[in-house]
């Protein structure tokens, strides 16, 4: 994870997806952002920098492979910006298994700071990288689903499809001789 980059040395692109456009932001051969749009804590447009679909070709793959129910984790490389906090949760992020949730006090008690739930939830809201960082999987403490900068609607949605991809992956591992 890196520190800001110049607007003029980041490009974009849009992409379709089924929770709707996703705006991919990139600088220096890294993903520093994927917004879904009318997020909340979306940058304004200056900050995308130029259109340029070119340096999105793996993302753009990987996201497609993920909403088939092909992909559990991404391997792109990442540079968020933000604060050392900030950082610290959006790496928990990624630790999170594919298809599970967490709680905001599990996600604080992970990364050292048990009583910083609410300083986490606010660093999950501001994570510049939706769907690759998970922040979808974080809930409340009784499971409840929580704010989610894209909508709780879509966040429904991402859990719904990583556990029905999780399912079936679990009832053909159930299936196959092999897997046992």
């Amino acid at each position: 994870m890196t520190t800001a980059v110049p607007a003029r040395e980041r490009v974009h692109t849009v992409v379709d997806s089924p929770i709707g456009p996703l705006t991919l932001v990139a600088a220096d051969g890294a993903l520093v952002g994927l917004y879904l749009a009318e997020q909340r804590h979306r940058p304004s447009e200056e900050f995308f920098g130029a259109p340029d679909p070119e340096p999105f070709a793996g993302v753009r793959e990987q996201l497609a492979e993920y909403f088939a129910g092909r992909r559990t984790v991404f391997d792109v490389p990442l540079a968020p910006v933000g604060t050392p906090f900030q950082q610290k949760v959006w790496r928990a992020l990624l630790e999170i298994p594919y298809g599970r949730t967490v709680s905001y006090g599990q996600l604080a008690a992970r990364i050292g700071s048990p009583s910083a739930s609410r300083a986490v939830g606010l660093a999950n809201g501001r994570n510049p990288i939706s769907i690759i960082v998970p922040c979808h999987r974080v809930v409340g403490s009784s499971g409840d689903l929580t704010g989610y900068g894209g909508g709780l609607e879509r966040k429904k949605w991402l859990l719904a499809l990583e556990r029905g991809a999780a399912g079936r992956a679990e009832q053909l591992s159930l299936l196959d001789p092999a897997a046992r």
